[in-house]
């Protein structure tokens, strides 16, 4: 990418899971930079809203990330409409909440196929783009990823794989001159969120975190420094930055998180029930929308809009 104030300057950025929360705010705060905007996801009419907001070029697919195939075509699509990509943002993602032993096996694979399959199969798809532009893939992690939580096992299992994937894929494409950053966010005000907050249990094991670590962050917020990293091509961000003090003692916070597990769980039991989620958030209602109305197969990529 040219090294100049406005790197992202008639560039072409790909988003997935652009249709709202972090997505759409990454979207704009890239049309803030001068770039193309192709995005991505299973929302079609939030999707066209995105784009509507757009200053710059943009257009939209409608694309369920797990699917190899019709993420190969949208590619090509993307390719042929706005141009190679110089960035791509493996955003997407689900989540569901509760105990694991009462969780459905079909919600609980969902979640890993999304966050950590489908994030796979976007920088698959866009690798060779990224290759010919000397690009750079962001992969959207979590405070998840260094850690843990109870209740949230398909979450925290989707989110370490995607670390350790960019991670590889860091290591095997830098002296192919295509870098690769994590981006480790925590808490963020999205559906997902307020949506996890009307679960009572999952209310409350946030209520008991640190003050830091339960703050919410605006999404535009989160999407701007994102963004700059981006423009940067940053090996890692995080919001907020206190999270960059977590990875030197990651290692010792499973035994922590189960110190107060221990101890808060039996409290909530007593006057909660544990219940499963389903997934959490607009999002992951469309997820199951779409899995429903499709079955077990899955659609080829839309032509675009916009």
């Amino acid at each position: 990418m040219r090294k100049d104030s406005r790197p992202l300057q008639g560039r072409t950025v790909v988003v997935t899971g652009a249709a709202r929360g972090v997505g759409a705010a990454l979207a704009r705060a890239f049309d803030d930079r001068g770039a193309r905007l192709a995005l991505l996801g299973l929302e079609g009419a939030g999707l066209h809203e995105v784009a509507g907001s757009l200053r710059n070029e943009s257009a939209c697919w409608e694309v369920d990330v797990t699917d190899d195939a019709a993420m190969a075509d949208t590619a090509r699509k993307v390719r042929a409409h706005l141009g190679p990509a110089s960035v791509v943002v493996g955003n997407a993602g689900v989540a569901e909440g509760g105990p694991f032993a009462d969780s459905d096996p079909q919600v609980w694979r969902r979640v890993i196929e999304v966050n950590l399959i489908g994030s796979a199969a976007t920088a698959r798809c866009f690798l060779p783009d990224l290759l010919d532009t000397h690009g750079y893939y962001l992969q959207v992690a979590s405070l998840a990823s260094m850690g843990t939580s109870p209740l949230m096992s398909a979450y925290c299992a989707s989110k370490a794989g995607v670390e350790s994937f960019a991670h590889a894929l860091r290591a095997e494409l830098a002296h192919r001159g295509v870098a690769v950053g994590v981006a480790y966010i925590n808490w963020t005000d999205t559906d997902m969120i307020r949506d996890a907050d009307r679960h009572a249990v999952l209310r409350e094991l946030r209520a008991h975190m640190p003050p830091p670590a339960r703050k919410v962050y605006p999404a535009a917020q989160v999407a701007d420094r994102l963004a700059t990293a981006a423009e940067r091509r940053s090996t890692s961000v995080y919001m907020p930055a206190w999270l960059r003090a977590v990875q030197p003692v990651r290692a010792g916070l499973p035994a922590v998180v189960t110190h107060i597990a221990r101890a808060e769980l039996p409290r909530l039991e007593r006057t909660q029930s544990f219940e499963a989620t389903g997934l959490l958030g607009a999002g992951g209602r469309a997820d199951e929308r779409r899995d429903t109305a499709r079955g077990p197969e899955r659609g080829s990529a839309e032509e675009p809009d916009g």
